[in-house]
């Protein structure tokens, strides 16, 4: 391992540990105590990001069920070094959330097929009008609804006769400050305490954290908020269903250096033993290795992000050995061997916990030996296959087959023509291929 990964596995596993996170808990509340100030939670929202119009729907129920004061920004990501792949990351999100908001009751596009763009400068000048009004969040909330139910009508009413001017670039610089200030880069987050909290997605683990602390109103989560999480439980079939036999093989899209992709391995292999599928791996390369950038907030609230997914799932995930660079080749390579000997599942898994619970860098031979025999693979071939190149060619076609779905990151689920990004979707995954084996589509072509 360079003397750069160990520095960065260094401090991420300082970053990791729970000692550390309770302290930092501590203080903030002590400082927050000693300010006088309220329980502020600040929403950085985006007029022309669906998580943001997702996460706005909970917001009134977040408010009357805590003793917190809201405060609600006009915000956007902060640029391409964040958001590497911005137009497909657009088309991606309009797909997922339009799933997302099916399974959760929510309206989206209801009204119209696509959002009212043509009034989304006037709606934006609108918006930053009023930002110091106390009417703002509603009227935020309002211009979401009407933009991401396709409502024209609803829109040009917000509009009136109001002509953009620009005024909302400088409101919307100021918060993109305050983001950056804060340490993220991304809209639909909520801030409390020095920790973040993306879309519905993770809601939850912010109405953990004000029920400790207290702040209920009502003595239990507002319905609303629990529905969240009544609507994503992941749910597999008792038994195989008779329509999965028509499906094509799962594939899974992987990278070593994720730890989405180690938290997505247990799941998706639950799905695929439930309805009968191939789980088909597909390593790739590391964003890096692909000439992506991951900024260093990035890849801080990747990490502390991943930790509590990982406890919440009950993975193993304590210490990180960074594998970037030529711990991720030999994990290819051996890959490609494994695969051969159809332990391609247990060698990945077996990496997964080296790299991200047990801190082994698989960059050394003890280290990769370590992992080799918890796959039951045999050494001396271990050892040979890291020689060979071979897994270049696959591990390339593997990348054109994620671009041609829309997609670049990892993990992401593949059934056919459908495509869902991220290790939390894997109960929507699950949802869509019940819903196939009820309607009988069979294979996705």
């Amino acid at each position: 391992m360079s003397i750069k990964n160990r520095i960065r596995s260094k401090a991420l596993n300082m970053l990791l540990d729970e000692r550390v996170s309770s302290v930092k808990r501590f203080s903030t509340e002590m400082r927050r105590r000693m300010s006088g100030k309220a329980h502020e939670v600040g929403a950085f929202l985006q007029l022309d990001d669906p998580y943001s119009y997702l996460l706005s729907a909970y917001l009134p129920s977040l408010v009357e069920g805590y003793d917190i004061q809201l405060n609600v920004y006009l915000a956007q990501a902060l640029g391409e070094e964040f958001t590497p792949m911005p137009a497909m990351l657009a088309e991606y999100a309009a797909v997922d959330c339009r799933l997302l908001a099916r399974e959760l009751g929510v309206p989206f596009l209801d009204k119209g097929d696509t959002p009212v763009v043509e009034h989304r400068r006037a709606l934006l000048d609108v918006l930053a009008s009023q930002c110091a009004s106390e009417e703002f969040p509603e009227l935020f909330a309002a211009a979401l609804s009407a933009y991401w139910r396709g409502d024209a009508e609803g829109v040009s009413r917000l509009v009136g006769g109001f002509i953009a001017d620009g005024r909302a670039q400088k409101i919307i610089e100021s918060s993109k400050a305050t983001l950056r200030k804060l340490g993220h880069y991304s809209p639909a987050m909520l801030h409390y305490g020095g920790e973040w909290y993306w879309g519905v997605d993770r809601l939850h683990y912010l109405v953990s954290r004000l029920e400790g602390l207290g702040l209920g109103r009502h003595g239990k989560p507002p319905q609303a908020l629990v529905s969240i999480q009544q609507a994503t439980r992941l749910n597999l079939p008792a038994t195989v269903p008779v329509r999965a036999e028509t499906l094509p093989p799962l594939e899974l899209f992987y990278s070593f250096r994720s730890p989405y992709s180690y938290l997505a391995l247990a799941p998706l292999a639950a799905i695929a033993n439930a309805f009968g599928l191939h789980l088909d791996i597909r390593p790739v390369l590391p964003m890096v290795m692909r000439g992506l950038a991951v900024p260093r907030d990035k890849l801080l609230y990747i990490a502390t992000d991943a930790q509590r997914e990982a406890e919440r799932l009950n993975i193993p995930f304590a210490k990180f050995s960074d594998p970037v660079g030529a711990g991720v080749e030999r994990c290819m390579a051996v890959f490609a061997y494994a695969k051969k000997e159809g332990r391609e599942r247990e060698f990945v898994l077996a990496a997964g916990s080296a790299i991200w619970n047990e801190a082994i860098d698989v960059a050394t031979d003890k280290g990769m030996r370590q992992v080799a025999e918890q796959a039951g693979l045999f050494w001396p071939e271990v050892a040979a296959a890291m020689s060979d190149a071979g897994w270049r060619d696959a591990v390339e076609q593997n990348r054109d087959a994620l671009t041609e779905v829309g997609l670049w990151g990892v993990p992401t689920f593949k059934l056919g023509d459908l495509a869902l990004w991220g290790q939390d979707r894997a109960w929507l995954l699950a949802r869509q291929i019940e819903d196939l084996c009820q309607d009988g589509q069979g294979i996705l072509e």
